[in-house]
């Protein structure tokens, strides 16, 4: 009888990277399609430059750095998407390759690659290319078929003001309807935009038990709370708005940068959320998911630290 010795844990699920990879992947493929429906071919680009960018970037950076092809996992293809779904409708692709650029050769592999990056590749790239390319990635499009509070449709791309920033100056008055909200007829980033797109993309995501409720509820709970409390805009639409659901289902649940355990978990998302609000309060800047998330991700191994169950029998 052969005897194999190998280290904890003993007990292997049927999951694999890959496995995870694609099923995050299915998940993001309605809110996906809704940036194709709402905001057209200017969507189909980006996807598919952010996606094509950041897998040759990763095979290359492997080449060079003479280690094993990674390019299977479909990591980089969740990453590329992931930064698509980040961006404005109408921002020039080579500035959409440059970002995927970021993504993957700094973010992600100058640490070493999958399981090693400190920050949320995505974000980091949505980070560097808000810094760098600032007039360019707060210009937004109205979706085709727009319907603005005064009744008029646009067919075409007309340059407007996202409902977050709306929502900063206090004038809920020029607010389109929760519908729109919902359906994600409104502009911004072209996946964040349709709320159910991504509510439905969350919830496979916890019945394959990809992710778990902890982050996600507790993100976007204290968002709810913190706008409540505070008054002057239904809570609500700070919820809906900008990359709340995105950021909360998808971007702060990330294995490698948040937290392992339940407790950690939670505390990362109400963290995730009080930063969100605080920088959509007090700032000049009307979004803060991004940078919120990427702050918690630099907190994470503390909150792994002080949140480890402690071991049976000991005091």
């Amino acid at each position: 009888m052969k005897l194999i010795l190998s280290s904890s844990p003993h007990a292997h699920a049927k999951n694999s990277v890959s496995s995870m990879m694609r099923d995050v992947i299915i998940a993001l493929l309605p809110a996906a399609g809704c940036s194709v429906w709402f905001f057209g071919m200017r969507a189909v680009w980006l996807i598919a430059v952010c996606i094509a960018a950041s897998v040759v970037t990763e095979a290359v950076c492997r080449i060079a750095m003479k280690r094993e092809n990674s390019i299977g996992d479909f990591s980089a293809v969740l990453t590329g998407l992931l930064l698509a779904l980040n961006l404005p409708p109408d921002l020039p692709l080579w500035m959409a390759v440059t970002g995927s650029v970021f993504a993957i050769a700094v973010a992600k592999q100058v640490f070493g690659g999958l399981g090693y990056n400190p920050f949320n590749p995505a974000l980091s790239a949505r980070a560097f290319m808000l810094i760098s390319f600032t007039g360019a990635m707060t210009t937004w499009s109205n979706p085709a078929g727009y319907e603005s509070v005064t009744g008029a449709t646009s067919v075409d791309a007309v340059t407007c003001a996202t409902p977050l920033m709306f929502i900063k100056k206090g004038d809920v008055s020029q607010l389109t309807s929760l519908k729109s909200f919902l359906l994600g007829n409104i502009g911004g980033c072209i996946g964040e935009t349709c709320a159910i797109a991504l509510l439905i993309g969350a919830a496979y995501l916890i019945i394959r038990k990809v992710i778990t409720w902890h982050i996600p509820v507790s993100f976007l709970a204290t968002m709810f709370v913190f706008a409540l409390f505070k008054g002057g805009v239904p809570p609500i639409l700070h919820v809906l708005s900008g990359g709340a659901i995105l950021g909360a289902c998808f971007m702060a649940t990330d294995y490698v940068t948040s937290p392992i355990t339940a407790k950690g978990k939670i505390v990362f998302g109400i963290g995730c959320g009080l930063l969100t609000m605080c920088i959509r309060s007090g700032g000049g800047y009307p979004e803060g998911v991004s940078f919120a998330i990427l702050i918690m991700n630099a907190v994470t191994p503390l909150i792994n630290r002080y949140t480890q169950p402690k071991p049976f029998g000991r005091k």
